[in-house]
Formats: C-alpha cells, structure tokens, sequence
C-alpha cells in the first residue's frame, strides 16, 4: 500500500512511503552553523533517547558542529522510559557545555529539562536546540525551563503569510478552545501530505497506485501552512521553507528565515520505482 507519513524516523528509503516533514538536512544543516556562527557556541552536549531517529539526526549535528570548529564534549542514549537526568546534568554542567542539542523525547523531556534549569544552565548561559519543539510543547512544559531554546521546523504561527494566517484563523472558528495548530509533522506535515496526494491524483486522472506515485514523485502545491512545497524527484521528501524560531516569554519568535530547503535524501534507484509492487 502507498504510505504517505508525516514525519521522519530516518533513511526510509522505500517506493512505497513518502515522507512530507522536514529531515535532518533541512533542520541541524542550517540550524547549527547559523548557531555557533550568531552566539560563538563551540562545545555542544548531545543527550537522546534510545532509537533510529535520534542516532541520525545526531550523527548530522555531530558533522555539523565539527565542520564548524566545534567540538562534542557528551553524547548519551537513554531507553524511552528513563526520567532520572540527575547524573546527566551534573556532567552537562561539568563540561563546559555551551549548547545541548535535544532529542531526548516524552516522557523523559519534562524532567530532563526541569532538572537542567535548577542546575541553571541557562542562567549561567548555555542554550538549548530541541529541533522538533512547536507551540504545543509551550502547553507541556514551563516556559522559564525552555526561555531562549531554538528550533528548526517549517511553520509557526508568527509566520507572516496569507495563508497561514487564513488557516489558523478557521482552525480556530471551527475548534474553539482545542489543540493549537502548530508546526512541523505533527499538523503541517498532515496537510501537506493530503493536499499532495490530491494534487497527485489529479495529474494521474485516477486512484491507482503506481499511477499515483508517478505523479507523486514531482507533485508541488502552491500554498499550505509554511508556503509551497514539491517533493524532489526521487527522493520521496519534500523541498520546504524552513524558519529557526527562539522561546521568548511563552512563544516562539522566529529569529532566521531559511527560504525553502533541500532533504537532500537518497535517491531511489530507477530499479527500485519498476519493482514497486
């Protein structure tokens, strides 16, 4: 069956699945040479939960940080279910560390990073990259933990165009007082993954499959939350606009805009598009 998923647990490489949310290249490529060039960051912490996606969004940071003169002074893999950080941030603290790049995930997140501001790393200056942090997680987590954290996605709600704008103000007509609309996977990725496969059907002038991947494997739509996007031949990911945003006071402020950018994924090899089925 075609699979259409929004988000990125890493390298799928499969003719069947396109994946319609921002990878690593999109997010730490950026993120991190922006980073340590604005604010001289050079010694970064690397604390993660235990599976696919945190290894290969670290082993790009990790190139990053390195190719910009940096230096990785700790990186730890902790199993899903892990809430006691306290040895984890005495060491942080220890190492100097100027930034620690995130991806430790709930339900570990909150004790991690509660843990980390009454060490106060923050105060003391240190910063914080959580790459998949939207406006949802200010609803999670206190927002004197996270003050001055960044991340990387490809819609927020400060984004100031036309559509989004439209979008979020029906979202909230039609789900007074629900979940927020926010960035990333989670809801963008949805859209874009629906509006996709629409506009794929419509090229290919029907439902089937193999006809819809075909058509799938070009598809742009002119608008969605974020701006445009097209998927990249070949590579069943999405080139998309991307925004670094900081916690300020509660929300997000977007701080750099990307412009739209490459997955740079795998390509899928003409073999593998013929052996669909």
């Amino acid at each position: 069956a075609l699979h259409l998923y929004e988000q990125y647990e890493g390298q799928e490489n499969d003719p069947l699945i396109f994946c319609t949310g921002p990878v690593p290249a999109q997010q730490v490529d950026p993120l991190i040479p922006w980073l340590m060039k604005s604010t001289g960051a050079k010694r970064f912490y690397l604390p993660s939960a235990d599976y696919i996606w945190p290894h290969l969004l670290n082993k790009a940071a990790s190139r990053a940080v390195h190719a910009n003169g940096g230096e990785i002074v700790g990186e730890e893999y902790f199993p899903l279910d892990t809430v006691d950080f306290r040895r984890t941030v005495q060491q942080i603290m220890a190492s100097g560390t100027d930034v620690i790049f995130n991806t430790i995930v709930p339900p570990g997140l909150t004790p991690f990073l509660e843990e980390l501001h009454k060490a106060g790393f923050g105060k003391r200056g240190g910063r914080i990259v959580c790459t998949y942090f939207d406006e949802n997680f200010f609803n999670l987590v206190p927002s004197e933990q996270i003050e001055g954290l960044y991340s990387c996605l490809d819609y927020y709600q400060e984004q100031d165009e036309p559509f989004g704008r439209a979008l979020l103000r029906r979202y909230s007509e039609r789900f007074p007082g629900g979940a927020t609309l926010t960035a990333g996977s989670g809801c963008t990725g949805h859209y874009r993954a629906i509006k996709m496969w629409e506009a794929a059907v419509k090229e290919a002038g029907s439902v089937e499959r193999d006809a819809v991947i075909q058509a799938l494997d070009h598809v742009r739509i002119g608008e969605g939350p974020g701006g445009p996007a097209e998927m990249v031949p070949g590579q069943h990911h999405v080139r998309m606009n991307m925004d670094i945003p900081q916690a300020q006071s509660g929300r997000f402020r977007i701080v750099k805009n990307l412009g739209p950018i490459d997955p740079d994924e795998q390509v899928l090899s003409g073999f593998q598009f013929r052996n669909a089925g």
